[in-house]
């Protein structure tokens, strides 16, 4: 035990005793919180000092104590390679109790590190104590009262500066641990509230992200049929927090299917829930890159192990039909959305674990292989605008377009795998043609119906079933590929 700034520090011998000490100091200073926000709303009485002294995130720091030994894992992650001092403020973290044993166990089998855990300098802010607004109802304080007496949310001192290989590692003591700090964290948690329309804790490690609303539908119809013939899923949580139970009987599921007001939120998500923690959820992110960006943004803090783009796209060349696939192995990022952080001639590469599965997916669904696959199932390069109606500048779009080779037009797909390339989350895209604009064989109403009854199933279908493959292959799926020369220990 230590102290520093008149904090204690306790030292951790266990990733266990870590992670229950991080804990416990976390509900301290949450409750001090809220209970002082309680109380001044009702008495308009202020916090000591002494009191204030509480509300701040707990810090983990890891001191690396290197004895000249050379770690000989291949891991991506878990591993430290300079000397020295590495903390990160933590947040919530009974829940992300399972990624911080993952991260704090092998660092501590395979380096000759010291764990230490005690209070950050870093404050809580006030609203993110604060769970459904109903504190504040009726009691005659506004927020900017509150900020003046409270903790609140400093946005100048949040950013992904870390992510985006802007940090000074040369001169940085501590050194950070991982991506996201703790005000980084909470921040996303709130929006993934706002904008997917349930509680942050429900998400899946496996993402499925779509740009049509039938997706939703099939994906439903899909998580009731695992509720009843797979003993590994247990609930299906819908956009509101609504609950279907395994066993539920089906009238009552479908009556409560039908009451979700999905249209209330902005990209609602669907959540299978596993009981060991791995189910898959799937989000509906609209269509255009500054959704995909956004929700992508705030579902990276949950450092979900996959996430993959199945939707809807265009298709370029004559010979494909509409109702094949499209696998991206190189993406054209016209969007803009990312250019300052991530310049699109940097290549985002495609990761072979991801589209081995996307593939083998591919044919256990269609039960086609060989060239019979191939004539269903495409590779190559995908195009993503940021202008759906990009078609009205195809005369001078049209060089580059043939320079890249591109065979699928989207809006979504090269963002996505751009913010997993960034944010160091593993991607992949498959897509289904659903019109081919090029060639005169657009979306006419008859024609769309009949395609989206006989396509969405099977490609939903596919998603999942890629999810199972790597679930299978987790270790080598987090690649190095994403890792840069500068990067904290934790994935």
């Amino acid at each position: 035990m230590n102290a520093e700034n008149g904090n204690t520090f306790v030292v951790a011998h266990t990733a266990e005793e870590a992670v229950d000490h991080l804990a416990e100091l976390h509900q301290r200073a949450t409750g001090a919180l809220s209970q002082a926000l309680r109380r001044y709303l009702k008495t308009r009485e202020q916090p000591a000092a002494e009191e204030r002294a509480l509300f701040r995130y707990p810090l983990l720091r890891l001191t690396y104590l290197c004895q000249g030994e050379v770690p000989s894992t291949t891991r991506a992650y878990a591993k430290v390679q300079t000397p020295g001092t590495y903390a990160v403020t933590i947040t919530q973290p009974d829940a992300f109790r399972k990624y911080l044993l993952e991260q704090l166990r092998p660092l501590m089998e395979d380096f000759t590190v010291r764990i230490e855990v005690g209070p950050s300098e870093q404050n809580i802010p006030y609203p993110y104590v604060v769970e459904q607004g109903d504190e504040l109802a009726g009691s005659g304080v506004t927020a900017a009262e509150l900020a003046r007496v409270f903790p609140s949310t400093d946005l100048s001192a949040t950013s992904d500066s870390i992510a985006d290989g802007l940090y000074q590692w040369e001169t940085a003591d501590p050194m950070p641990l991982a991506l996201f700090d703790a005000a980084r964290t909470d921040f996303s948690l709130r929006r993934l509230v706002h904008y997917t329309g349930s509680d942050w804790r429900h998400v899946q490690p496996w993402i499925l992200l779509t740009n049509y609303h039938r997706y939703v539908d099939q994906f439903i119809h899909t998580g009731l049929e695992r509720l009843r013939d797979d003993p590994r899923f247990v609930r299906m949580v819908l956009p509101g927090n609504v609950i279907i139970e395994r066993g539920m009987d089906e009238g009552e599921a479908n009556a409560i299917i039908a009451s979700v007001e999905w249209h209330r939120f902005q990209m609602p998500a669907y959540h299978l829930i596993a009981s060991d923690g791995d189910g898959v959820t799937l989000v509906n992110i609209g269509v255009g890159p500054s959704n995909a960006k956004n929700i992508t943004d705030h579902l990276a803090v949950l450092r979900p192990h996959c996430w993959l783009m199945i939707g809807h796209c265009g298709g370029l060349r004559q010979s494909q039909t509409i109702g094949d696939y499209v696998l991206a192995h190189a993406y054209m990022r016209r969007d803009g959305i990312l250019d300052r952080v991530l310049p699109p001639h940097i290549p985002v590469p495609a990761l072979a674990e991801v589209q081995v599965a996307l593939q083998e997916a591919a044919a256990l669904v269609t039960g086609e292989r060989g060239e019979s696959l191939k004539r269903r199932l495409r590779t190559g390069t995908v195009l993503t605008y940021d202008d759906r109606n990009w078609e009205l500048h195809w005369a001078q779009e049209r060089p580059l377009i043939n320079l890249a080779r591109a065979v699928a037009v989207d809006m979504e797909s090269g963002t996505i795998a751009a913010q997993g390339y960034r944010l160091r989350v593993p991607y992949g895209t498959l897509l289904c043609v659903s019109d081919k604009p090029l060639h005169s064989e657009i979306k006419l109403p008859g024609a769309a119906t009949s395609f989206y009854q006989r396509a969405v199933s099977q490609h939903l279908a596919i998603g999942i079933a890629a999810v199972d493959l790597l679930r299978t292959q987790l270790n080598s799926l987090h690649s190095r590929k994403l890792r840069s020369f500068d990067e904290p220990p934790f994935r």
